[in-house]
């Protein structure tokens, strides 16, 4: 298990080109795709859990993101080709023993995202962070939305020193909060409730 500390931003894609540009770090590249699942009563974003099948670079990766108290988001993940066979295993990481009877009468696919990933590893000295550089289209509903954003996320080490580093780097580039997932803002595509 995982706890996901990010800070997200809308950001434009000549900010992104200027970052891309003038921050060094460890970098890679990655082309994603994105599928999101709930049940068809939408049972799993009513208590805040998404549950997602990303390709990242072809390989498929599924992901089960919970609430975690003041701390985040806990996040399980595995490779799997398929969601429905991720599931039993996502139950058994997580601990989620509701997980397996919420979703019993099947999962379907709701929204999702296909996005390019310009990937940056930085050290800051009390923290490593991963700058994530997206571009790409929200998909939900028949209708797609162009998105640009970068998150900050914290990989190892102190919060307090990912926040203070965000705060000056949001100001230096003109980043504006992101305050939405991209789940939620798919959802909205396609018609779904505020959640996420």
């Amino acid at each position: 298990m995982g706890i996901e500390f990010e800070l997200k931003y809308r950001a434009t894609p000549e900010i992104l080109a200027r970052v891309a540009t003038e921050v060094k770090g460890c970098a890679r590249r990655f082309a994603m795709e994105t599928t999101y699942y709930d049940t068809k009563d939408r049972a799993l974003a009513a208590r805040k859990c998404t549950l997602r099948r990303r390709l990242e670079n072809n390989v498929s990766v599924c992901t089960l993101k919970m609430p975690a108290g003041s701390l985040g988001r806990a996040e399980f993940e595995m490779e799997c080709e398929n969601i429905e066979k991720a599931i039993p295993e996502l139950c058994k990481l997580s601990g989620f023993k509701e997980l397996e009877t919420l979703v019993g009468a099947g999962v379907q696919a709701v929204c999702g995202a296909r996005f390019q990933r310009h990937a940056i590893l930085v050290d800051i000295g009390d923290a490593n962070l991963e700058l994530a550089l997206d571009a790409g289209v929200l998909i939900g509903g028949g209708k797609e939305e162009t998105f640009y954003e970068l998150e900050i996320e914290l990989k190892s080490g102190n919060r307090d020193a990912v926040v203070a580093y965000a705060k000056t780097f949001a100001l230096r580039y003109g980043l504006v909060p992101e305050p939405q997932s991209k789940f939620h803002r798919a959802s909205l595509l396609a018609g779904g409730k505020q959640y996420g």
